[in-house]
């Protein structure tokens, strides 16, 4: 059409849940240090409580903001909102991340260089620059589910063979491939989005961009991650309660077995699940976990157990 404005060669998703002063952050590092290439932002808000959206709208009249009239997760929340992507590559960016100068111009090197890959991601780190190594997972497996079953994760962190879902102590300091990019910080060929059909909803939250990676992966696809494009990503902004945000997590990571695993297998897994969370119940009440709250380990596990029936039945 005479006069359209040109199509964007980018379109930055962001959903945002009572996230409103993060969410302000990452626009402000957004603006500050935009690509180098046309691009379009598309702020979902999942009907925030704390002004998220009025405060967007006054701070960044530029967004394309859409102001959902619920909760619809994040899954359906970013499926809503590339409805109305226009660019060439979708990129998924979390409210609770901030950009420096050059991070999404080294994302889009990346993809350039690397087009048949279909899925890109980078490096994050924690507010204060130490590595966050959440940018990438390798997929749930039954050794996996083992080793944290009975431990093994923890006694030997940085060891690839019983740490195998992190990669062990890799430090993301190298172009690699990975089985998953997390959704915090994913770049997909918009194509590709389109022809995954963009999210499956079952995923209300977590697991979801595990689901797309390995669907992607089944069609050709070559998920893989850079250095070169670093971000922070704070994590769980939107999480008031740590024992409900490791519900959630266990809920998306059985929803993802029950979807791609052989029933057999899938059945040893939830067993190994049973096995994880009823040995962290036992051992909390003598020792607490790395991200445990001082003195609240044993009641989060506790919780955890009893809720069993509804984090093994998935989402």
């Amino acid at each position: 059409m005479a006069g359209s404005a040109p199509r964007p060669a980018l379109s930055i998703l962001i959903v945002s849940y009572n996230t409103r002063e993060t969410t302000l952050e990452c626009l402000a590092s957004l603006f500050a240090f935009p690509p180098k290439v046309s691009f379009e932002t598309i702020v979902l808000d999942n009907a925030s409580s704390d002004g998220s959206a009025a405060a967007i709208r006054a701070a960044w009249p530029q967004v394309g903001l859409i102001e959902h009239p619920e909760n619809s997760g994040f899954a359906a929340g970013n499926n809503i909102a590339a409805r109305l992507a226009n660019g060439k590559h979708i990129l998924l960016l979390n409210p609770d991340t901030v950009l420096f100068a050059g991070s999404l111009d080294a994302m889009w090197d990346f993809a350039e260089r690397t087009p048949t890959r279909g899925i890109w991601g980078g490096r994050t780190l924690f507010a204060d620059h130490s590595l966050n190594p959440s940018s990438c997972w390798a997929q749930i497996s039954l050794w996996s589910l083992f080793c944290s079953a009975f431990g093994l994760i923890w006694l030997f962190p940085g060891s690839a063979l019983f740490n195998p879902e992190a990669y062990g102590n890799w430090q993301r300091d190298e172009e690699r491939d990975v089985d998953i990019v997390t959704g915090c910080f994913l770049l997909i060929d918009h194509a590709l989005w389109d022809r995954l059909g963009g999210f499956d909803t079952a995923f209300f939250m977590y697991a979801e961009e595990a689901d797309l990676c390995l669907r992607a992966r089944a069609l050709g696809a070559n998920p893989g991650i850079s250095p070169a494009a670093e971000i922070i990503h704070l994590g769980g902004a939107s999480e008031t309660s740590m024992t409900e945000k490791l519900i959630r997590t266990t809920r998306g990571r059985i929803t993802l077995i029950r979807k791609h695993w052989h029933p057999v297998a899938a059945m040893a897994g939830l067993l190994l699940y049973r096995i994880w969370a009823f040995s962290r119940m036992i051992g909390s009440r003598f020792v607490a976990g790395p991200r445990d709250e001082p003195g609240k380990a044993a009641d989060k596990w506790r919780t955890v157990w009893q809720r069993r029936s509804e984090w093994l039945a998935g989402y």
